[in-house]
């Protein structure tokens, strides 16, 4: 039986061996959602950081409703920054899950 050590040390291994397959991707959505959040912000006539703010609260799906895009077209790009980081939440799920899987399947 592996200690509780060793069994850590052997999921972030295998979290890390998955994460470099799929680090293009989730760079690529977080690239892509600064750059949406970036073109609200500027049409909102937001503040640097009210737009890096906004992007994370909407891409988490938390949404405080403290920044609300007014324009329909920022109400649109919003959508597609919540629809991605979805995506990215679900990249990370997966990446743990299977980093599970390969460890319980080590012993």
């Amino acid at each position: 039986m592996a200690t509780n050590a060793e069994l850590r040390r052997r999921f972030f291994r295998h979290f890390w061996k998955h994460f470099r397959v799929v680090w293009p991707i989730m760079s690529g959505l977080v690239v892509l959602q600064m750059t949406l959040g970036a073109v609200i912000g500027f049409l909102e006539r937001w503040s640097v950081s009210e737009m890096i703010y906004f992007t994370f609260v909407t891409a988490l799906t938390i949404g405080y409703g403290d920044l609300a895009p007014k324009r329909v077209s920022s109400r649109m790009i919003a959508l597609a920054i919540g629809f991605s980081g979805i995506l990215l939440t679900g990249l990370v799920a997966a990446l743990g899950v299977r980093s599970l899987q390969d460890t319980a399947s080590d012993e």
